[in-house]
């Protein structure tokens, strides 16, 4: 099935009792047992749920995978894979990373022992220097966020290979619509299903996506053993979005697209971070691996003042001022006091995260209408 088709039908079938088209919210926490150990595949709510079955088969056809696993948020499906490893061993992760990546490496997986390497991945030699025969895992966003920098999946996935440690990837920026990492050798793909997937700001939830039946079934055991599994009503409105993904991202893209050339030709605006520009460093490595270059932006104001950045956003009117991204409004954000606060200044500052940076998820609103919204507010600075 080609995606868009996959996106509608994938994972789910019409209910066996009733016919219904749409996957029941089977709002239940047990199932009745037959005898001990006699049931219909269902136990306990926390362990399986009909309705998350059919979201994670869904998600693991979107990313040409075979294992699906939600869970309760994003960084709940990150902290199902740190706890894939154990003292003593190492992590290479991109060195511009979402914040609430960052905390849970340094606050609390650190501490039990786990050493993280932050590097800039746009060079692969910086990653080879780092691998040594403590190093268990290589882990890559791209787009970044929120400096849109892009990682050459297929480059850090022979170095994983040879290495013979796991690679995994935050696909969030993306959505399985516009990258499919497993099918560029990473082993393991992470969504903050709050974003794009769900794409209409009501869910929180997380998931990973897996080939490797090995992998797969430790994964699914620290889902359930520790129970960060998000409950059926979640998942409804999951697969509910995900019927759309594709037409939104088609708009998405195309809006980004509109909005990216528009900051840039504007005279109070000093550098735009999106992919699809021609002189983006690795706008040809997205080209390669991307169908298209997504709705997120980031720009800085020239002078770079705090203040300005904070006039700005203030006076937005359709690009409103909220944490997350991926929705179908637009939504704008300043990374350096919001979603990056946890990292330290001089750590943000060395990737380009300066105080005036803005960070824009560009919705699928009518693009004219939010050029409007953007030159109003850049006026008054």
């Amino acid at each position: 099935m080609k995606f868009g088709t996959k996106a509608i039908h994938a994972g789910v079938e019409p209910d066996p009792s009733t016919g219904a088209i749409m996957t029941p919210i089977y709002q239940t926490s047990t199932y009745v047992q037959r005898s001990p150990g006699d049931h219909k595949g269902y136990e306990y709510s926390r362990t399986h749920n009909p309705t998350r079955t059919a979201l994670q088969q869904n998600l693991a056809a979107l990313e040409n995978g075979k294992h699906g696993i939600c869970f309760s948020s994003g960084l709940g499906a990150i902290d199902a894979v740190m706890k894939l490893f154990r003292p003593g061993d190492e992590i290479i992760s991109t060195s511009d990373l979402y914040g609430g990546t960052y905390r849970l490496f340094t606050k609390v997986f650190e501490p039990f022992g786990i050493k993280f390497h932050f590097v800039p991945m746009a060079n692969m030699d910086a990653i080879e220097e780092k691998v040594n025969s403590n190093t268990k895992l290589i882990w890559v966003e791209t787009p970044t966020n929120p400096m849109m920098n892009i990682i050459d999946i297929e480059a850090v996935a022979k170095i994983a290979k040879n290495h013979g440690v796991l690679l995994g990837v935050d696909n969030t920026f993306a959505s399985p619509f516009l990258q499919n990492p497993l099918d560029l050798g990473a082993d393991i793909v992470m969504h903050s299903v709050t974003k794009y997937l769900g794409g209409h700001s009501d869910v929180v939830m997380g998931a990973l996506i897996v080939k490797d039946d090995a992998l797969a079934e430790r994964l699914v055991f620290l889902q359930n053993a520790s129970g960060a599994t998000p409950g059926p009503q979640d998942c409804f409105l999951v697969l509910r979005g995900i019927k759309t993904l594709h037409i939104r991202m088609e708009r998405h893209s195309q809006n980004g697209k509109t909005i990216a050339a528009y900051l840039k030709n504007h005279p109070k605006v000093d550098k735009v971070y999106w992919p699809g520009f021609e002189d983006h460093p690795n706008h040809d490595i997205a080209k390669k691996q991307m169908r298209d270059f997504g709705g997120m932006i980031s720009f800085t104001l020239v002078g770079n003042r705090l203040e300005d950045a904070k006039k700005v956003m203030e006076n937005f009117k359709l690009f409103s001022l909220a944490e997350s991204l991926g929705g179908v409004e637009s939504l704008c954000g300043h990374p350096a006091t919001m979603t990056h606060a946890s990292i330290p200044k001089e750590e943000r500052e060395k990737v380009g995260l300066v105080d005036s940076l803005i960070r824009l998820s560009v919705g699928i609103e009518d693009a004219e209408d939010l050029k409007n919204d953007l030159a109003k507010a850049l006026d008054v600075i």
